[in-house]
């Protein structure tokens, strides 16, 4: 068996790209990898370019991330490798295609296609969109997961915070959804209780719909306080975000919206525990917080430093994830 996980290359460097898309594939890659399949990344730009590596290395199975290929191209592809199996694997729960009306345009005509084809098929990496495609449309709808790949033993114990200065990073895009403004004043909270200087670090140079509204309603609520630095941390290469992210104490995700959220899972990874909201639901119960209670959320995040069982919990409950994930796959690959 051989799987292929294509994604859009947006940064076209040397077939290298560290956007999430690439960053989700290569974990999920090699998460197979380790379980006997074989699987490979193709970061692509267009149908045709799909079209000509699978003209040179015929493939069993072909996993796209995210729905953007025009539907005629990806019929055209259907009908020109019948013995390929092609799966769209949409990377976005409900509530954040309301930014993607292409992506839900594409999404309905993958339905159509799987009807009325034998080898074209609808997937997501969340149980609650797949549950609502199946529910609200009547179709069928993969379960097809992010897999972390997680290389170490789980942290144990985790030194609690105890004084000097605070490091909190909320990273990822600058989006709306992401809920930014109340995460940057649940940080401020917590340094204002533990009485401690803090250090408020920010994902910078990706704000996308409205996000620049966001950054600066947070410089505008932080700006001349005398304890708060605000750090605002370029993007980077996956490896190097795993070292910024292993410098923080915490890490705060309250996102109104989300499918997996590979920031929680990277610290994770690094033993750095995450206020998360209900969205992000693989994680310990106890590190969800009430996404429009910054109080909440606050609350949360000191008792995330204080617990030296935090990093294990948050490690368990990772690795409980990908072992039903890798499931998953198995059942999807081994019916088509």
């Amino acid at each position: 068996m051989s799987v292929i996980l294509a994604y859009k290359n947006f940064a076209a460097n040397r077939n290298i790209s560290h956007i999430g898309l690439g960053v989700a594939a290569i974990n999920t890659a090699k998460t197979l990898r380790r379980a006997g399949v074989k699987t490979d990344v193709w970061p692509i730009m267009s149908a045709g370019d799909l079209r000509k590596r699978l003209e040179g290395t015929p493939r069993e199975h072909v996993i796209i991330s995210a729905p953007w290929i025009p539907t005629p191209e990806l019929q055209a592809l259907s009908n020109d490798f019948p013995e390929t199996q092609f799966s769209v694997n949409c990377h976005s729960n409900v509530g954040f295609l309301q930014a993607d009306r292409n992506g839900v345009k594409l999404m309905r005509e993958v339905m159509e296609l799987e009807t009325g084809t034998a080898n074209v098929h609808l997937a997501g990496n969340s149980r609650r969109f797949c549950s609502w495609i199946r529910s609200a449309f009547g179709v069928p709808c993969s379960y097809l997961p992010n897999l972390y790949f997680l290389e170490s033993q789980a942290p144990w114990p985790h030194r609690p915070f105890c004084g000097g200065t605070l490091r909190i990073g909320v990273f990822g895009a600058t989006r709306p959804l992401k809920n930014l403004m109340s995460a940057a004043g649940a940080a401020l909270e917590i340094s204002r209780g533990l009485r401690v200087p803090l250090e408020l670090w920010l994902s910078a140079g990706r704000a996308e719909g409205g996000g620049e509204s966001v950054l600066a309603a947070v410089k505008e609520m932080l700006t001349n306080l005398p304890h708060v630095q605000l750090v605002l941390s370029g993007w980077q290469t996956w490896p190097q975000f795993r070292k910024t992210i292993s410098h923080m104490h915490l890490l705060l995700q309250p996102s109104y919206t989300e499918s997996f959220n590979m920031v929680t899972a990277d610290g994770v990874a690094e033993g750095v525990p995450s206020v998360v909201s209900e969205a992000i639901d693989w994680a310990p119960a106890d590190w969800k917080a009430d996404v429009d209670d910054v109080l909440d959320i606050a609350r949360t995040g000191r008792r995330l430093l204080a617990d030296p069982r935090a990093a294990h919990d948050g490690f368990c409950a990772l690795e409980s994830y990908v072992k039903d994930g890798l499931l998953a796959y198995q059942q999807h690959l081994a019916i088509r």
